[in-house]
């Protein structure tokens, strides 16, 4: 099985956040330098559609790079390839609830491969339960972020210290 191609396409949107990051732009800043709308970036950042070959060229020229940069895969996705067509399991559970992967890299399916299978068979419900873990666990991630960016990170901070405390203690 091959990454999904909503995943193949969180390539570029993953290579674009990366982008971004080193060269310290904003969503704005990506727009002014590459002519690019809003709703086009917004597309191309959510992997929402396949973008045209003339957006990934004024989008690359605006960055400074390639358009090769731009789908660039590394080793974690070789490697997420390799487990997805050893794990027939997540390729039915993928087919069957396509909507619970929406938005997904190709690190995400690397770390469910990764999990699928420890302790018990490979089952499309395995697969399933375990993605709704991760989808949960990361929308708690989002909300942290928000939170430590508000004017109760001291009240978060310290709550998850005494919860990390409990259960480190208990090992």
């Amino acid at each position: 099985m091959a990454l999904p191609a909503r995943s193949r396409a969180s390539i570029v949107a993953h290579n674009l956040r990366r982008l971004m990051a080193r060269d310290g732009l904003t969503y704005e800043g990506v727009c002014q330098q590459t002519g690019l709308d809003a709703r086009t970036l917004r597309g191309i950042l959510h992997a929402a559609k396949k973008p045209h070959a003339k957006t990934l060229k004024r989008l690359a020229e605006g960055l400074g790079v390639s358009a090769d940069d731009l789908f660039a895969g590394d080793a974690e996705a070789a490697v997420a390839e390799f487990d997805l067509a050893s794990n027939p399991a997540i390729e039915a559970a993928v087919e069957a609830h396509e909507s619970l992967f929406e938005d997904w890299t190709p690190h995400d399916f690397g770390e469910l491969a990764s999990r699928v299978g420890v302790g018990g068979p490979m089952t499309e419900v395995g697969v399933v339960l375990t993605a709704q873990q991760m989808n949960a666990n990361r929308s708690t991630l989002d909300k942290a972020r928000t939170i430590l960016e508000s004017d109760q990170a001291e009240l978060l901070r310290g709550m998850i210290e005494a919860l990390y405390v409990k259960a480190t203690l208990n090992r």
